[in-house]
């Protein structure tokens, strides 16, 4: 036996002997990864936008100012925030609830074809967007001409709207939010469903009364993730909009240009897009937690 091959034999025997420690070895490697690759890159972009103008960025910075952020909001950056908001508020809304639907139909009802069917929803999110660019863009800027029965149609001026960027995401982000609410609603007893349409209610009705209030976690995991998306889209947001602010452009495509221009109102601008993202998971991380763990129960 070699040197090297006596090292590993030695080695995998004392991982062997001692497995606490190994696990705690890996539990650190874990975190400092974390750390580096995901908080790290956090704290940085605060140093940079909490630096004065014209001052190297230092690791623990002396000085401190808070000029990039009233740059900031006396800039109208705030209405490129507005215009994300509104575009993923509405693409949420609208995929929480047909997803709530087609969720219901594949997690509680068997038809023939429904595995296949559900693979085929799910493969949708793996398209590469640029796919669909020519199409889209015809589509939904009036430039798409079809004659039906000797009449000319032609498609919805979008362009410069917030379901310009809003539909197409809201076709890339159902199928996740299917296959998550699939799995939360196929989870809910029979007995609970039967009693209410025994009351006389509809099938939609127990979705609403009965299968949605106890899918709480999986509809809030659904909806964050949905908004996390299509709040840092950034491809359809370039395409469908000119990137001027009153035409509905949300906060993406500035930020690129911000930081070429100027790194501490970018990342002040960058900082301050952070805050709705982060109100919004304070509020829902009980149910996102309690959704994406919820399989390992």
């Amino acid at each position: 036996m070699s040197n090297a091959e006596g090292r590993l034999a030695r080695a995998v025997g004392n991982a062997l002997a001692h497995p606490v420690a190994v696990y705690r070895l890996l539990f650190f490697v874990a975190i400092g990864f974390f750390l580096v690759f995901a908080v790290f890159p956090f704290y940085w972009l605060l140093v940079v936008a909490v630096t004065p103008d014209g001052v190297a960025p230092e690791l623990v910075p002396e000085a401190v100012t808070a000029t990039n952020f009233l740059a900031v909001a006396g800039s109208g950056f705030l209405r490129y925030v507005f215009n994300s908001l509104v575009i993923a508020t509405g693409t949420t809304v609208a995929v929480v609830a047909i997803a709530s639907l087609a969720g219901y139909v594949f997690g509680r009802l068997e038809f023939p074809g429904k595995r296949v069917l559900l693979l085929v929803t799910l493969c949708v999110a793996y398209f590469p967007p640029v796919a669909f660019v020519i199409p889209l863009f015809r589509l939904l800027s009036g430039a798409l001409s079809v004659s039906v029965f000797g009449r000319t149609l032609t498609s919805p001026e979008l362009y410069n709207t917030p379901a310009g960027p809003g539909i197409p995401l809201t076709g890339l982000t159902m199928p996740l939010a299917i296959f998550v609410l699939t799995t939360f609603f196929a989870q809910i007893p029979d007995t609970l469903e039967d009693a209410a349409r025994v009351e006389g209610t509809t099938r939609v009705g127990a979705l609403v009364r009965v299968i949605l209030p106890l899918s709480r976690p999986g509809v809030a995991t659904a909806a964050v993730l949905t908004f996390l998306q299509v709040y840092n889209e950034f491809f359809f947001s370039l395409l469908l909009t000119n990137g001027d602010p009153q035409n509905w452009a949300p906060i993406v495509p500035p930020l690129r240009g911000l930081a070429v221009a100027n790194a501490s109102f970018a990342a002040a601008a960058a900082m301050t897009a952070l805050v709705p993202v982060v109100l919004l998971l304070a509020l829902a991380d009980d149910h996102i937690v309690a959704g994406l763990t919820a399989g390992y129960r």
